[in-house]
């Protein structure tokens, strides 16, 4: 990708994609086309309007706060994740955790490598196993690899077997410097050295954000046309449309007091949903639901900075609160409304049966579905409209404004036990608000479109935090099939904070059904071996796909890789045939095994060797039989023998890798993928 640099326009902080010009040059941010001419069809306000959203925008201050007096520290929602593993080069003395953790990294890094190698290589193999074993019997070694490495490995992956090789003698004698330089070179040359010049993706469900700032620059179906091309040839299948935000629809809403001042001239939400069927893509409506305006849109839009959005400021009632009595808590930019208000939720709902039954969409993503973000170790909370105030006084007796997180330890242990009580008491009921409205969206969608995907974007963190600080209890939408997916805004600055962040979550899968947890990656000022690395990381683990945040930062020189690596959309819509995607991703693996015993890299004990191949073609068979046949009992039957052969991967067998350990751990976690695909096309029989 294309370098971020901060600019100033107009006195306020921007992101300019270095280069970028014009929308038939590159996917940008829709302030890099600040400096050209504007179009005759496009108003400068719009060319600047930004992307900013629940997916961690920069921070911007208005001009009329130029001393930031909306807030001193910022918004929780704009972090991204840092470093899991930050490398710097100097002679700094690496500790000895910090070289395990080096040492880890890079063999992780070699493992996602050689995965993208092996699938390249192998694309063209044929699906059926061979029984053959190579003349040479191959003898492990303890350290999870094979003793004999293959003659052609490839030299970024010799390159950092020599490393290794060498990384305990290099601490031992405090080479600190050659250490750590020789390491970033290591990763480096892995990272350039990517097969990005050919296909080597397995089906997955490929999503993007088409945030409101590039609608807006689109300005037409013609140049949104432009767009779904580009996302096309990237093999992106899924466009989340970002339809309605901070109120303000994209499209001429019959419920909403108003549409987008800079989209009144069209219809984007039609015009994309039929670009995207015109291409075999999916179109999912993206809706703000609690929030409900932004500070920063206001300047754009030359209404007062405290201007609440047009929702609020027709229902003023309809607001919730800090417990200072801000509708923004300090630090942030957006007003929300009060999730317990029965008036406000009716409205929601009915905004999302006007997009629903309107629009022939495939899908609806729910963001924003939570309280903005508090500490309430500071004592700074949130969620205090009319309507919560009282219901929650009715249910207990207490104005919750008078509760507070901090236990006063000078009263005695009664006391200080009911205010522990009831505070939680208080935490639950607005946990409970925001749980309430996503089954009530659920079943308003499955009565009315059961055949669309309902989606929520959430952030990744822990349980306990999450339900503190913004009260999204997604596990429990998940666990109880509220949602399709939950797709996690898990961005992360490196692979390993990236790892780190979505395995808990993706690993866990089997505790939530048939829905789908689906990660997703931030484009911005992440290098394109950056992204391919993290997206690598998501197919060695049991993840169904991904999404892409956002089309705003996608440019050329990425979208041509992803063409490349991913081909085209010809592959099956993972949501649309769930079962053709489970056998075609069990294809990939058997044309890694057979291209592997091919290439003399992979041996079975002789004993074995038969049945082996003789069940992996089998479970082939039966799983291209699910996808033009599938019943409970045929899918019980294959998903068994998938669980055996998972469970026996490794025993009898050597392999002539760079990492055998990563090979077979890889191997296992894309056949449970393939069994929860299984999962979500059984319940949709």
């Amino acid at each position: 990708m294309s370098d971020h640099n901060p600019i100033r326009i107009s006195g306020h902080r921007w992101s300019l994609t270095v280069g970028a010009i014009a929308l038939g040059t590159l996917f940008t941010s829709p302030s890099a086309t600040a400096t050209a001419s504007p179009s005759a069809t496009t108003t400068p306000a719009a060319l600047l309007a930004p992307a900013t959203d629940d997916h961690l925008a920069q921070r911007v201050v208005p001009r009329s706060d130029p001393a930031g007096s909306l807030g001193n520290f910022d918004d929780p929602a704009d972090q991204v994740a840092p470093p899991g593993l930050r490398v710097e080069p100097g002679n700094t003395p690496i500790s000895p955790y910090l070289a395990i953790s080096m040492r880890q990294e890079l063999e992780s890094l070699m493992g996602r490598f050689e995965s993208a190698l092996i699938s390249a290589n192998a694309a063209e193999q044929p699906t059926t196993l061979r029984a053959i074993n190579p003349d040479t019997i191959l003898t492990a070694s303890t350290d999870g690899n094979v003793g004999i490495l293959p003659p052609d490995l490839h030299p970024a992956l010799v390159e950092t077997r020599e490393l290794l090789a060498n990384w305990a003698d290099l601490n031992e004698r405090q080479a600190y410097g050659e250490a750590r330089d020789r390491w970033l070179a290591a990763r480096q040359t892995l990272w350039q050295n990517f097969p990005v010049d050919r296909p080597f993706a397995q089906p997955e469900i490929r999503a993007i954000w088409l945030d409101r700032g590039t609608i807006v620059q689109a300005g037409s179906r013609d140049r949104l046309a432009t767009l779904f091309d580009r996302l096309d040839a990237a093999g992106i299948n899924t466009v989340f449309l970002e339809t309605v935000n901070a109120s303000y629809p994209i499209y001429p809403s019959r419920i909403a007091p108003q549409q987008n001042p800079f989209t009144q001239r069209w219809d984007p939400l039609q015009a994309a949903v039929e670009l995207a069927h015109e291409r075999d893509m999916e179109l999912h409506a993206w809706v703000w639901v609690f929030a409900a305006g932004n500070q920063l849109h206001n300047v754009l839009l030359n209404q007062p900075q405290d201007y609440p959005g047009p929702v609020l400021s027709a229902n003023p009632t309809w607001a919730a609160y800090d417990n200072s009595g801000n509708p923004i808590p300090r630090g942030q930019t957006k007003p929300f409304l009060d999730p317990a208000n029965p008036e406000a939720r009716a409205y929601l709902l009915s905004l999302v049966e006007e997009i629903i039954t309107r629009y022939d969409v495939d899908g609806i993503q729910l963001d924003y579905i939570r309280y903005p973000f508090q500490d309430p170790s500071a004592n700074r909370t949130y969620g205090y409209g009319i309507a919560a105030r009282q219901q929650f006084e009715a249910l207990s007796g207490v104005d919750p404004l008078t509760l507070t997180p901090r236990i006063d330890f000078s009263q005695p242990a009664a006391v200080q036990e009911r205010q522990r009580l009831l505070w939680d008491r208080w935490t639950e009921f607005r946990i409970q608000r925001i749980t309430s409205f996503v089954g009530e969206t659920s079943r308003l969608v499955r009565q009315l479109r059961p055949d669309i995907v309902l989606s929520t974007a959430v952030f990744a963190q822990p349980d306990h935090e999450r339900l503190q600080k913004i009260q999204q209890d997604w596990g429990t939408w998940a666990k109880q099939g509220l949602v399709d997916w939950i797709v996690l805004m898990s961005y992360a600055q490196d692979t390993n904070g990236f790892r780190s962040l979505i395995r808990p979550w993706v690993t866990a899968g089997a505790d939530y059904g048939s829905t789908l947890i689906i990660p997703s990656i931030r484009l911005l000022n992440l290098s394109e071996s950056a992204v391919l690395d993290q997206m690598q990381a998501l197919r060695d683990l049991p993840s169904p796909g991904y999404a892409l945040f956002a089309t705003a930062n996608l440019n050329t020189s990425f979208q041509t890789i992803l063409s490349r690596t991913q081909g085209s959309t010809a592959q099956p819509i993972p949501q649309k045939a769930p079962f053709a995607t489970a056998a075609a991703r069990y294809r990939t693996l058997q044309r890694e095994w057979n291209w592997l015993m091919s290439n003399g890299q992979l041996w079975l004990r002789p004993d074995l060797l038969d049945y082996w191949v003789a069940e992996v073609n089998a479970i082939g068979e039966a799983l291209d039989d699910l996808g033009s046949n599938p019943s409970p009992r045929d899918i019980a039957a294959v998903r068994s023998r998938l669980t055996n052969l998972r469970q026996g991967l490794g025993a009898g067998m050597d392999l002539q890798t760079a990492n055998r350990d990563y090979r077979l751990e890889a191997w296992r976690l894309r056949l449970v993928t393939i069994d929860r695909f299984l999962t979500y096309g059984e319940a949709r029989l």
